[in-house]
């Protein structure tokens, strides 16, 4: 990893040496192609500036311990080198996740819908905490959300909840996301006290770009249109302006009422579909190409159960990489990027791996 660092740093001078030449200020597509590598290169700059000061102080603070001799002074030096060391983990599993190559995908818009499982009004409830920690990543990684779509519970939360989010490497971040999340906690309407387990499901979907964008004939949609229901404010149950469209080719269902303009909801209904189909013509693209193995790796299997959030033991599991982590108020506030960035990092070495059995099976 050190190597490879010392040669991005290196390409790191150059590009900055290239910006303040006059005839790449002229060429504005090389221009951008070399700022837009120049980011993503101070980036790991930073980081790697970041995981050595830790380093360093780590070393500092185990060079006393053999030379201090005040005990209250060890005593405090000792309290720290658990938590530099969790830094420093943490650092790099950033910097690991950042030197893998960037993909032309990493920062689309990207589609996320949340819907109860098994567990009936806990699940809601659950939907509803996860678009709160969701919300709350994305405000952390200067991210935006729009909502697309969502049906509330009666006992709080939602039944389901779709949103868009946008912003730097969004897709990078939040494709491995896509899965079952099982939550085991005391419900609050649990008179005897006892851990009940719920599950909600996630599904992760790219919004079409212009050359993927699925062209919907309107002769093969059914729209309906119908009163919108449950706590969505005044004009709730006054006009016929939430929307149903059925794909009918597919049977692909999509619903939207959060506007109050039937025609908003019609529209965002339509984006929701289009990128529902694009997912389904990708994924079919996949399994026509690729082996089997290839194809499970990354696509984050909605049936597959990948994650437990225990909260009586403030533990927060993920199964495809057995991590484990003691900190479930954290991740549920939004510190998200040590999952995430893990999960990253280990379906690029499955890909790879993949790609390895391929080259050596052919």
């Amino acid at each position: 990893m050190d190597e490879q660092i010392r040669k991005l740093l290196k390409r790191f001078e150059k590009i900055e040496e290239l910006l303040g030449q006059e005839d790449v200020l002229a060429d504005q597509k090389q221009y951008r192609e070399l700022a837009q590598e120049h980011s993503y290169l101070s980036e790991i700059k930073e980081q790697s500036q970041q995981y050595g000061r830790l380093k360093k102080q780590l070393e500092e603070n185990e060079q006393l311990l053999k030379t201090e001799k005040d005990p209250e002074f060890i005593e405090i030096v000792r309290q720290e080198i658990p938590s530099l060391e969790a830094e420093i983990s943490a650092a790099q599993h950033r910097i690991e996740s950042l030197l893998i190559p960037p993909d032309p995908r990493d920062s689309r818009n990207t589609i996320i819908e949340i819907r109860a499982g098994t567990g009936g009004d806990e699940a809601a409830i659950f939907v509803g905490d996860c678009v709160r920690m969701y919300k709350q990543y994305a405000d952390k990684k200067g991210w935006k959300y729009e909502l697309l779509s969502c049906a509330e519970s009666e006992m709080g939360g939602f039944k389901e909840y779709v949103m868009v989010l946008s912003g730097h490497n969004v897709y990078r971040l939040i494709q491995y996301e896509a899965g079952t999340h099982r939550v085991q906690r005391v419900p609050k309407t649990e008179a005897q006290g006892r851990v009940h387990t719920s599950a909600v499901t996630v599904a992760v979907l790219l919004e079409p770009d212009e050359q993927e964008k699925v062209v919907l004939d309107e002769r093969e949609l059914k729209i309906d249109t119908y009163r919108a229901s449950g706590a969505g404010g005044q004009h709730v149950n006054v006009t016929d302006s939430a929307i149903r469209i059925t794909h009918l080719p597919t049977g692909t269902v999509v619903t939207c009422q959060e506007e109050r303009s039937q025609h908003k909801n019609k529209e965002k209904a339509m984006r929701l579909l289009s990128a529902k189909l694009a997912e389904e013509k990708r994924l079919k693209a996949e399994k026509e190409m690729a082996t089997l193995r290839s194809t499970q790796v990354g696509t984050g299997d909605r049936s597959e159960r990948i994650r437990t959030y225990n909260f009586p033991q403030n533990r927060v599991t993920d199964h495809r990489i057995d991590l484990t982590l003691y900190k479930l108020n954290l991740v549920m506030n939004g510190d998200l990027d040590e999952i995430t960035e893990a999960l990253v990092a280990y379906f690029h070495k499955e890909k790879l791996a993949s790609l390895g059995d391929k080259f050596e099976s052919s």
